[in-house]
């Protein structure tokens, strides 16, 4: 029985993640890595493209840092059910 515990619990686990609801993934918001940079994306259009600034805490240069604008575009799994993916471009305000 000791060998079956570990079995069972991987079933289990299995056969109850399908009743957990399925969280949507948001872009929109304010999201900060760890160095402190931080994104702010405004809105994502029924064509996954979408709009806002960049941050940056880090920077090589010894002008100002500014706020950038970047944009991006998410592109969703073909069933809808995982995660989707995105990418961004920043276009660096002061370099």
């Amino acid at each position: 029985m000791v060998q079956a515990t570990p079995f069972l619990l991987v079933l289990f686990l299995a056969l109850g993640a399908h009743s957990l609801s399925a969280k949507k993934c948001s872009l929109t918001g304010r999201w900060v890595n760890d160095l402190g940079s931080n994104m702010t994306i405004t809105a994502v259009n029924a064509n996954g493209v979408f709009a806002g600034s960049y941050h940056t805490a880090v920077s090589a240069t010894s002008n100002e840092i500014k706020v950038s604008p970047l944009q991006g575009s998410l592109q969703k799994s073909p069933n809808q059910k995982g995660q989707p993916t995105f990418g961004f471009t920043v276009n660096w305000s002061f370099s």
